[in-house]
């Protein structure tokens, strides 16, 4: 049983007096208990069964400007006790940083919505094992299919964060997840490919035999892969990849990246970076979202951004600290994004697949090469050669490299975009990208 919200407070307000009393000018305390229950199949056979029960503490204690932290997992008041005081003492020692503070008291989330993040519901082990068991036989049904791994997840968790200036709040949350993983052999060649599900609500996940036929059918497709020779081209990037440009996005326009001078976006702020039909959100508030919160990880609220509008860069995440190094005022992003997406392009997928006589479309990346300091990026990736709309056949073994700068204006959207993650896109389009292949079989 998840511990219930009087249970956390106790413990937070029991640090909060005490570090007060040794002196501290101000706190914070975050108190967090996750359940989980993990479940995993191999061919058909349960292969592992487990269970964790995490309890966690975390505090900041701060003399004037002068910060330190520390943490534990054991909650008994006496060690909380010894914890404080080491954390206080430490605090004493430690040099002066102008920008270290609590948020400002204006920006510190007042009204916390409902986002419906938690489902009360449990699926006992032998549910779990019923799920994986249809998705495992549905995924194997093709005799192509000689090897499958699948697992689930259910995750509850219940947090409080409290400061000295007032704030004390928190949220239950949950998700269940379901993945699988398979393996196709033919006479000529052998590939992998997955699936996966992942909701707040168990009643919204997939059903079994719907992510095992998606899993079977996607490796099965990849067979018999062919070899191209290294060209431009435009690449179509699948959903489930064109949103891993996005984490990388994010990851450029932390305040913690600009401030250290570290992303190649440190001075683009109100200046062009996708072309003018690009728009991308990051919407905290979106119910049952993957990434949804009313605070940020400091108790700011976490209000729509529109980090993007027309192209033109309008914000940076931006954390207190980061923040007043940066003379920005924090936007509720200490933890990074909350539901980030790119808003829906004007051209459906099918127009998007014939906008050119050929295109390469990616559906897995392999490394990671991504340089957010120049911007460079260069991947390994599989993916299909797609000829006049028409999907021709599977190739491997090719790397595809470019410069986010240019990239990011050079993105076509298609109007496809699904809320399936904390991070969404629509199908994405790129032009001129550099192709290199290991020779050609057909060009």
């Amino acid at each position: 049983m998840i511990k219930d919200e009087e249970y956390l407070k106790s413990k937070a307000s029991f640090c909060l007096d005490l570090a007060k009393k040794l002196g501290a000018t101000d706190v914070s305390v975050t108190v967090g208990n996750s359940i989980s229950e993990t479940v995993s199949f191999r061919n058909k056979v349960l292969d592992e069964s487990n269970r964790s029960d995490s309890l966690a503490i975390s505090i900041d204690t701060y003399l004037g400007k002068k910060k330190s932290s520390i943490s534990s997992s054991n909650l008994l008041d006496e060690n909380l006790k010894t914890l404080i005081e080491k954390c206080f003492e430490t605090t004493k020692i430690t040099p002066e940083d102008e920008f270290n503070s609590l948020p400002d008291k204006d920006l510190i989330a007042k009204n916390i919505k409902d986002l419906n993040l938690y489902d009360e519901n449990h699926l006992e082990n032998d549910k779990k094992i019923d799920y994986l068991k249809e998705l495992e036989e549905t995924a194997s049904i093709d005799k192509k299919i000689i090897n499958t791994e699948s697992g689930f997840t259910e995750n509850k968790s219940n947090f409080i964060l409290a400061n000295s200036d007032g704030f004390c709040n928190g949220y239950k949350s949950s998700s269940f997840t379901a993945s699988c993983v398979t393996v196709a052999k033919n006479e000529n060649s052998m590939e992998r490919d997955y699936e996966f599900t992942s909701k707040c609500h168990l009643n919204d996940i997939s059903k079994p035999s719907e992510l095992g036929k998606i899993a079977s059918e996607q490796t099965i497709k990849k067979l018999n892969p062919k070899k191209i020779g290294s060209d431009k081209f435009s690449i179509i990037f699948d959903k489930r990849i064109s949103k891993g440009f996005l984490s990388s996005f994010a990851s450029a326009i932390s305040a913690s990246s600009i401030a250290r001078g570290t992303s190649f976006l440190k001075d683009k702020l109100n200046k062009q970076i996708f072309s003018n039909s690009i728009d991308v959100i990051d919407k905290p508030d979106l119910i049952k979202g993957m990434g949804s919160k009313s605070f940020d990880s400091e108790g700011v609220k976490s209000e729509t951004l529109k980090l993007v509008s027309n192209g033109i860069l309008n914000n940076y995440l931006v954390d207190t600290y980061n923040g007043k190094k940066l003379n920005l005022k924090s936007n509720g992003r200490s933890g990074g994004s909350t539901n980030l997406y790119f808003e829906n392009g004007n051209i459906n997928y099918d127009d998007l697949l014939k906008s050119h006589s050929k295109i390469l479309y990616i559906t897995e990346t392999i490394g990671h090469g991504t340089n957010l300091v120049t911007g460079d990026y260069s991947v390994g990736a599989t993916g299909y050669l797609i000829e006049n709309g028409e999907f021709k056949y599977p190739v491997n073994e090719i790397t595809i490299a470019g410069n986010f700068n240019e990239m990011f204006k050079n993105i076509t959207l298609a109007n496809d975009l699904e809320f399936k993650y904390s991070v969404n896109s629509p199908t994405m389009m790129i032009d001129g990208m550099t192709v290199a292949g290991k020779w050609a079989d057909i060009v």
